[in-house]
């Protein structure tokens, strides 16, 4: 047990010592712990060990996992923390990582099993989707039965079941079976053992104390039964109260999430199946394969639970958010099916006359299919002539699986003219390039190399349909200084020619025929006015630009071709010269992490939110490519991103040697990826739940419907449900997405995605139905825009008191039985501390001196539109070994984020989809630095120049292929800085190991658990 108050969690660094009285603690906070004057804390070396999570390889036997970070070990004592579980410790030595011996003294007891007949399961083909019941990790996480208790664990990660402090399989707490408020079909409580309180609550300790080597000695005034006391401390409740030894976690003990992913994936066998409400899918990091036959591809849609809590109680009590996580876009597998398109003709789509929803699989068909029920609000609609077909003898009708409508829960439909702006088709969309020619661009050689790679490369990579032979997108191009300069490249021009425009108050184009052209039609005129501009602007000693007349500007010209489009802006400086949108420099890096950094991180003036209502209500969208040396102001100028649903890319101290190749490859992705265009967005839900709240970048003139600019494949927004009555607890509650949007070819479509979820009135039902990834999507979004609004301490504690809710009613409603000592996680949600934990560290929550205030802006940017597999790596970041890949492995197992679990021997990769990390150990065979990267020695090492080169050796070919299948499930190039261990910048690399300590001082994953846990007891009692 702690010898003192608990840790003290906040963003500074931990103090040695705090004496306050109990009075003055919060509740979300750590506090930390006292220790007599004379403790040495125990260095306990822990000899190499091999785990399933590096692969087999030998890990280092490090010092400290937080060099660089904060006070050394040995001038820093260890903070204690309690075992998870209800163990004795009776006079052994803490476990080693992860062979622990068998059969030793203070083997914790059991009790007979939960249920008798085996765990019932969640009515989904992945059944408990986390670790399985012989839990590999030490505190078991579901119950088993009795003939399991002794046998030995899965052969790849052998722990003995016997172990000193750990248990591997778990006692129930229900001896005599299931209780009645586990239906069939359900998950029984996960159940760990008794993870303790802070001294002060009663039957925490329910064994005595005793010593181990290296034991600190009691403090002065200790207490008869081995329990310190310290200053303030509250009076001992209950008879006999005991503590327990003052042993650290084991970090191998408590839920880790490359064990579950690797545990997930082993149990995907079949594909996912989408034939019945409420269904669980796989976890996102998982591998697998969705068949569509009826509910939607969950790539497209998640739900934070799959059985929805038919009362507004259950949802206030529980604390789980009721949300949808939206990718209509989203990319799929080369497998898997793309959203087939229907064409209704004439009639146009066939719809519910009440509610107005499209037709799906789940409307019901009646009077021999002349009418159908909606099943969202139960309305009946007569079925047009032209759309009749016959039922067979189940009610279905003769054309079910002809139609994708009616079998599928995405599908497409051609939009008649009545879906278009004034009933007018659209022209295919098109891209204007505005480039900066100031000074800055000229000197680090933007200029050039924009015009040489537009020239070169890209103009081939313009997206078309995927039915298409060639790109209908027509392109335009600009450059701007203090002026904006336009370009006619008509095709019947022998030579360009430019247009100067200089009244930047009233901005107008000055040419429509001209502007905009066919690539294919006029690249003579292009490819002659890509290397005229480099050398018209060469001598340009211009400082100052402009940018609110640019962007301006851009919308002019589409609106005047009448099409839709993007507009991309290629900027170096904040736009100071004297024009509409000119900004001042306003960073005060001090004001981060403080109360006052809301203001730092909100737009100035409404300026360049103006333009970005202008641009979506236009249909187009502004792609702004930064090339900053100094403060830019993006919580400003971002705002035309964020409503016009563009996106922001930032090159921080650009130069094309370090950072050419990563602006090709984002521009490529950007032209590549699926993007729809002037696109209007709309959520129906069955009657009693209705959305209520809209998280993401788009803009909204109404309480319904979200407006893109554009909207791409990479691109996600999140809808929170709302109950307005009560449901039926034996029913299943819908969900139906429609996008109407422009297709890159200039089609207007509309693209239906429906969902299907149960309805229950339990608990017990509820827990095993919810969605971890997309939990914590919505969470870090609502994180995000309450940075504008709130204080990152207030932040940070709602945070920790709603996961503590979570876990508490959890704790209240499904495992009752339990003894008060014990942390009981749900199966589904046994990541949450390790996420949670994560998030409060993170970069775009925190803030911290190395990080600028336009970063904080470009990550909450970022943050807000990213889908759950990007929140998923954000907040848990991967880390791949390289100096063991295998061509026929790749990519290989994953290791933990723990400083721990690098081999001085080694080289790893580490990524979370904004930045990527290769790490060599300081013992790395030096071949490896010539093999990789065509170096002598790592003493040749450039952080951010080295590359990892096209060499002809396996290895140098197994880690290109590692890194580039990591840029493309990312859709990100990422920038690459290789750093070796002990290097200055190793302190950055480690901030991203997010199972230690923060950077900022945040509390390591085995910390927060203890202090987790706490406030669960404490909401309990």
């Amino acid at each position: 047990m702690l010898a003192g108050p608990p840790p003290t969690y906040n963003t500074g660094s931990i103090p040695p010592t705090m004496h306050q009285p109990p009075s003055q603690m919060h509740g979300n906070q750590y506090q930390p712990p006292i220790l007599p004057p004379n403790f040495q804390p125990n260095q306990q070396q822990f000899p190499p060990q091999t785990s399933m999570m590096n692969n087999g390889m030998s890990q280092p036997s490090v010092q400290h996992p937080y060099l660089n970070q904060g006070p050394s070990p040995s001038t820093q004592p260890d903070i204690s923390t309690p075992p998870i579980m209800n163990s004795q410790f009776q006079g052994t030595q803490p476990p080693l990582h992860n062979h622990p011996p068998s059969n030793m003294n203070g083997a914790p007891s059991y009790k007979q099993n939960q249920y008798p007949n085996g765990p019932p399961s969640v009515p989904h083909p992945y059944p408990n989707s986390g670790l399985p019941s012989s839990n590999n990790f030490g505190p078991p996480t579901t119950g088993t039965n009795p003939h399991l208790q002794g046998s030995q664990p899965p052969p790849h990660n052998p722990l003995p079941s016997n172990m000193n402090g750990a248990p591997s399989y778990t006692p129930s707490p229900y001896p005599n079976g299931p209780p009645s408020s586990f239906p069939s079909g359900v998950h029984p409580p996960p159940y760990y053992p008794n993870m303790p309180g802070p001294p002060s609550m009663p039957g925490s300790q329910p064994n005595g104390i005793s010593s181990y080597p290296g034991q600190p000695p009691s403090m002065p005034g200790s207490q008869p039964n081995g329990i310190s006391s310290y200053p303030g401390q509250p009076p001992s409740s209950g008879p006999g109260q005991q503590s327990f030894p003052q042993s650290r976690i084991d970090a191998d003990m408590v839920p880790n999430v490359i064990q579950v992913v690797e545990q997930c994936q082993e149990k995907i066998q079949e594909p996912f199946i989408t034939n019945a409400p409420g269904l669980l899918p796989p976890i996102v990091g998982t591998n697998f394969i969705c068949q569509d036959q009826g509910s939607c591809n969950p790539r497209f849609m998640r739900s934070t639970t799959y059985a929805m809590p038919n009362a507004a109680d259950m949802v206030k009590q529980s604390n789980i958010p009721i949300a949808l996580s939206i990718s209509p876009l989203a990319k799929l597998r080369q497998d898997e099916l793309e959203p087939p398109m229907s064409n209704f003709g004439e009639i146009g789509p066939v719809r519910c006359h009440r509610c107005k929803a499209y037709m799906c699989s789940f409307m019901q068909f009646i009077d021999g299919g002349k009418r159908f029920i909606c099943c969202f609000c139960e309305a009946a609609t007569d079925v047009p002539q032209e759309y009749f077909n016959h039922l067979d003898h189940s009610g279905r009708r003769m054309d079910w699986y002809q139609r994708p409508e009616l079998c599928l829960g995405s599908y497409e439909i051609v939009a008649t003219k009545q879906y278009c702006k004034d009933e007018k088709w659209p022209e295919p969309p098109a891209f204007i390039f505005m480039i900066d020619v100031s000074y800055n661009s000229v000197r680090s050689g933007l200029v050039n190399y924009i015009c040489h790679i537009l020239k070169t490369d890209l103009l081939d990579y313009l997206p078309k349909d995927k039915n298409g032979e060639t790109s209908t997108v027509r392109i335009g191009f600009a450059t701007f200084d203090k002026q904006i300069q336009f370009y006619n490249i008509k095709t019947s021009l022998g030579q360009p020619q430019m247009m100067v425009v200089s009244d930047l108050e009233e901005i107008f184009v000055p040419l429509l025929e001209g502007f905009l052209c066919s690539p294919q039609d006029s690249r003579g005129v292009i490819n002659s006015l890509l290397d005229q501009i480099p050398q018209t602007f060469a001598n340009s000693q211009e400082t100052e630009t402009i940018l609110a007349p640019v962007i301006q500007a851009g919308i002019q010209a589409l609106k005047g071709a009448n099409c839709s489009g993007k507009i991309y802006v290629f900027s170096t400086t904040m736009p100071i010269a004297m024009a509409p949108g000119k900004l001042s420099n306003r960073e005060d890096k001090k004001a981060l992490g403080t109360e006052k950094e809301k203001t730092l991180l909100s737009p100035v003036n409404n300026i360049y939110t103006k333009l970005g209502e202008e641009c979506a209500q236009n249909g187009c969208a502004v792609d702004l490519f930064v090339f900053p040396n100094n403060y830019y102001d993006l919580a400003t100028i971002g705002e035309v991103c964020r409503i016009s649903g563009g996106e922001i890319y930032k090159f921080n101290y650009f130069s094309i040697e370090n950072d050419g190749e990563r602006l090709l490859d984002e521009l490529k992705r950007n032209f590549q990826r699926t993007t729809a265009f002037d696109a209007l967005m709309r959520v129906r839900t069955s009657t009693g739940i209705g959305p209520i709240d809209f998280l993401g970048n788009f803009y909204m003139t109404n309480a319904t419907e979200m407006i893109f600019g554009t909207i791409d494949s990479d691109k996600s927004v999140s809808v929170e449900l709302k109950h307005e009555d009560k449901l039926p607890a034996d029913g299943n509650t819908y969900t139906q997405v429609a996008l109407l949007y422009t297709s890159i070819s200039g089609q207007r479509r509309l693209r239906i995605i429906t969902l299907a979820l149960t309805v229950t009135s339990s608990y017990t039902t509820l827990y095993p139905a919810c969605d971890l990834d997309t939990i914590m999507n919505y969470i870090t979004k609502v994180a995000m825009r309450s940075v504008l609004m709130s204080t990152p301490k207030s932040i940070r504690d709602s945070i920790i008191t709603q996961a503590a809710n979570m876990l508490a009613c959890y704790r209240k409603h499904c495992a009752q039985a339990t003894t008060a000592g014990q942390l009981i996680l749900p199966e589904t949600l046994k990541l949450l501390p390790v996420y949670v934990a994560s998030l409060l560290k993170s970069d775009a929550l925190t803030g911290t001196l190395t990080l600028t205030t336009d970063d904080r802006s470009w990550l909450i940017h970022r943050l807000m539109s990213m889908n759950i597999k990007g929140t998923s790596a954000y907040i848990y970041p991967r880390i791949y070994p390289l100096h063991t890949l295998e061509e026929n492995s790749i990519p290989s197992s994953m290791i933990r984020c723990l400083y721990e679990r690098f081999a001085d021997t080694g080289a790893y990769v580490i990524e979370n989809g904004l930045v990527m990390y290769i790490w060599l150990g300081s013992q790395l065979d030096p071949t490896f630095v010539q093999y990789v990267f065509g170096l002598p020695s790592a003493s040749h090492i450039q952080p951010e120049k080295c590359r990892a080169v096209e060499l002809d050796n396996p290895l140098s070919k197994n880690v290109r292929t590692l890194l580039n299948m990591i840029r493309d499930e990312r859709n990100s190039y990422m920038k690459l800085f290789v750093i070796q261990q002990r290097d200055p910048l190793e302190s950055f690399f480690k901030n991203y190991l997010v199972e230690d300590k923060g950077f900022t001082g945040g509390a390591s994953y085995v910390d927060f658990l203890y202090h987790l846990h706490r406030e669960i007891r404490n909401i309990l009692q």
